[in-house]
């Protein structure tokens, strides 16, 4: 099943999509009674509620009626740093990376987790704002999210996939010049505007467990282009670690970290640029596409 936040009527509501993504149901119109909002909804149906096969043709979908799926999760996204082999190699060498000191460290011994604000998110097809001063060295990061079904405290790694809903795509945008000046990775991460995510929800049951494809192309170039087998700490690895700590709620989302191929991996980097188009995707799951567009100062 795929789960969007749709723009009908001039108005946000979440709607079951088909699996052309060319046709969609308004859970008001499909499943009377579920909330208004997604996060809601997820919660209603972790508690019992169901959402019956569609009906009818359904209504048709254009790309620029989708929203993203989850603009407004019950706190900031967790995020995950340095999570597939080879990006972070690339990352420790790029003379970016504040958290590792030498080669010997470049692949963390545990998950490195930190946060995008819900106020970083945007829509799978909206413009990245480039804001003055904060511009020139803004990179792009493909990554799967996990979103969080049942939730739950101290969940252990054998039972983690259960409390996963389902998967969408986020675009981890970084200003790298901030995530250096500040040793930290929040105010160079956490711009507004920064967390493209999208195009919808699939759920977990429609994804498996095998190793999915992600890649990314900036204006057509492929860029970024690898298997989630490469992760270091995996998705039930990840809810585990998390979940000692604070307890996970329904429609919280987990970042699980990029593959190599980001703009600081070359040699000199390849920032983003006013006018410039990303694209990523996940197989299974679709693509978002977004415009770098500068903003007034």
């Amino acid at each position: 099943m795929r789960l969007a936040m749709v723009r009908i009527e001039g108005l946000p509501q979440p709607a079951r999509i088909d699996a052309a993504g060319q046709r969609c149901w308004p859970l008001a119109e499909l499943a009377p009674g579920l909330p208004a909002d997604m996060a809601g909804v997820i919660a209603a149906l972790v508690r019992g509620a169901t959402i019956p096969e569609p009906a009818g043709a359904g209504r048709p979908l254009a790309e620029e009626q989708l929203l993203a799926p989850l603009p407004n999760p019950p706190r900031n996204i967790f995020c995950v740093g340095k999570n597939y082999h080879a990006h972070a190699r690339e990352f420790a060498s790029s003379g970016y990376d504040s958290s590792s000191v030498s080669a010997a460290d470049a692949v963390p011994k545990a998950p490195i987790i930190f946060s995008k604000p819900f106020s970083s998110i945007s829509g799978p097809w909206d413009d990245i704002p480039l804001w003055p001063g904060i511009d020139e060295g803004v990179d792009y990061e493909a990554e799967l999210a996990v979103v969080i079904g049942a939730g739950g405290r101290a969940i252990a790694r054998e039972d983690a996939l259960k409390h996963v809903f389902g998967y969408t795509i986020v675009n981890d945008v970084t200003a790298r010049d901030l995530q250096g000046t500040h040793k930290q990775w929040l105010l160079g991460k956490g711009i507004d505007g920064f967390c493209p995510m999208g195009p919808w929800i699939v759920t977990a049951d429609e994804i498996g467990t095998a190793p999915l494809r992600i890649t990314c192309q900036v204006n057509g170039e492929a860029r970024q282009d690898a298997s989630t087998a490469d992760l270091i700490f995996d998705v039930p690895e990840l809810i585990a670690t998390i979940s000692r700590s604070m307890a996970l709620l329904p429609g919280d989302v987990i970042a699980t970290g990029t593959p190599e191929g980001v703009g600081i991996g070359f040699k000199p980097p390849r920032f983003l640029r006013d006018g410039d188009v990303v694209d990523c995707a996940i197989e299974g799951i679709g693509r978002i596409r977004n415009r770098l567009r500068r903003q007034p100062g």
